[in-house]
């Protein structure tokens, strides 16, 4: 007793009362994705077949389709069941079929005829109810084998299928079309009660045709329920497939790393562009023929070579400290030094280093280069 006893006190990884399951047991796996999915997880997603689809909807489409394909072929279907029925009856006399075989063939040819056009019917219905949900999408990935799912996990297995939301929404659904096919299936035949007792004195196709009729407007009446049931079925649906696709912080890091390129790499090659661009710009300014500039806030420095260019071109600029950095290169090698506070402006924010300036701009230039190159005696130069 007392080796029972201390077996019962010893912390078994398998004993647990009934009200007092591991915690563990329904611990999410997705426990810290919180961020909504990115366009290219949506997308890696759909590639695989992972879309949000609501199987109510094409169930409900197959079978209004389908029993609408019945009714309106009821003649059609009636007239081969008749003659099929007469030909066997026929033949049971006739045949041998022991040693000819000729029924077999006429079995195809009857089912054939019977059976193809409501399956078209369901086909075509089941590809539009896909098309309207999900678009053309054709992917062999959900009917891979994969053999990590034959071991499943037991937990997560229990947790979705009795501890979730989608366990009661999915509980929730199949009472509620149980219920409306069973009121719409009362509500029809207490409606036609009088017809129905009256079955017994009716000839025999025309009680068929009653009870056809009845169950008939119950199948409709019930594919319709299915398919007003399955729009908010598919919204449910959709949002299921956007909460299994999100992401933690760590996986939109890692996904922007390998398709962005890590951003501390991303921003030393922005800083070594700006400083070969900055170092480039300074080689650039002594060659300028004027710097225009705010005067402390911008120096735009240009350089024009009347056989070489159409128009004067920009060749530095610069904001705030660079902008000083221009104006004392700019003095150190002599070149002139022109305050024109809105040109200057203008040419910062419309101009690209590299650029010929617009022809907005030509008579305004003209005059500070001719005054440029009248004061320094060179020979004009018209823009």
């Amino acid at each position: 007793m007392e080796l029972f006893l201390t077996l019962l006190r010893k912390p078994l990884f398998f004993r647990f009362t009934p009200f007092e399951l591991p915690v563990g047991f329904f611990a999410a796996e997705d426990e810290g994705r919180t961020e909504e999915p990115t366009e290219h997880k949506i997308r890696k997603a759909r590639e695989e077949g992972k879309v949000a689809k609501s199987v109510e909807f094409s169930s409900a489409l197959i079978l209004l389709f389908g029993i609408i394909a019945i009714a309106v072929l009821s003649k059609y279907l009636l007239s081969n069941v008749v003659s099929m029925l007469r030909f066997f009856y026929r033949s049971s006399t006739e045949v041998d079929i022991t040693r000819e075989a000729v029924l077999l063939p006429v079995f195809y040819r009857y089912f054939l005829r019977l059976v193809l056009p409501t399956v078209a019917v369901a086909f075509a219905a089941a590809l539009i109810g896909n098309l309207v949900q999900v678009g053309f999408l054709f992917s062999t990935k959900p009917i891979t084998p994969d053999f990590n799912r034959i071991v499943p996990h037991f937990g997560r297995y229990f947790k979705r299928a009795l501890f979730s939301g989608e366990a009661a929404f999915n509980l929730g659904k199949s009472v509620f079309k149980v219920l409306v096919i069973a009121v719409l299936a009362f509500l029809n035949i207490r409606a036609e009660f009088p017809r129905i007792s009256r079955l017994m004195t009716l000839p025999f196709l025309a009680g068929m045709g009653v009870v056809t009729s009845i169950a008939f407007r119950v199948i409709v009446e019930a594919s319709l329920a299915m398919l007003v049931l399955s729009i908010f079925d598919y919204y449910f649906q959709r949002r299921q497939h956007l909460e299994s696709l999100k992401m933690s912080r760590q996986e939109i890091k890692e996904e922007r790393r390998m398709y962005e390129g890590d951003p501390l790499i991303k921003s030393r090659l922005r800083e070594r562009m700006r400083e070969i661009l900055t170092r480039n710009m300074m080689r650039a300014v002594p060659k300028a023929d004027v710097v225009i500039t705010n005067p402390t806030h911008y120096a735009v420095a240009l350089e024009y070579r009347r056989i070489e260019m159409e128009a004067p071109v920009v060749t530095a600029k610069g904001a705030d400290n660079m902008a000083l950095k221009i104006r004392e290169l700019a003095e150190e090698s002599s070149v002139p030094v022109v305050e024109n506070r809105p040109l200057a402006r203008a040419l910062y924010d419309e101009v690209e280093i590299g650029e010929a300036i617009p022809e907005k701009f030509y008579e305004v230039l003209a005059t500070i280069l001719a005054e440029i190159y009248k004061l320094s005696g060179r020979a004009a130069e018209v823009v």
